[in-house]
């Protein structure tokens, strides 16, 4: 039996979804190595990435099934908490009362 499988990977300007089709069985660094992720995206190794299944991070080793989408996640250029509070500081003009009234 063979599993039909997409791999996506989206970078900062542009993205790439590939559909493969490996053999029952097939793992996660499998569909990155069919896909050539290491030739699409410069400077990728997998030691130091995370990956997904459908928006959930999975260990390379995981097996595929069916129809799986595999996902090449890549790091956060900002923590989105501290771009939170950075922008709530320099709004400090606040037109709700703190009193609830």
């Amino acid at each position: 039996m063979r599993l039909r499988v997409t791999v996506a990977i989206a970078l900062a300007g542009r993205q790439e979804v590939i559909e493969l089709e490996l053999p029952d069985g097939a793992t996660v660094a499998d569909a990155l190595t069919a896909a050539r992720v290491p030739e699409r995206v410069p400077g990728w190794t997998p030691a130091g990435s995370v990956v997904g299944i459908w928006s959930r991070q999975c260990d390379p080793s995981r097996a595929l099934r069916d129809g799986d989408r595999v996902e090449v996640y890549r790091s956060l250029q900002a923590d989105p908490k501290q771009s939170r509070r950075a922008r709530a500081r320099l709004t400090t003009s606040s037109t709700r009362s703190r009193s609830g009234r």
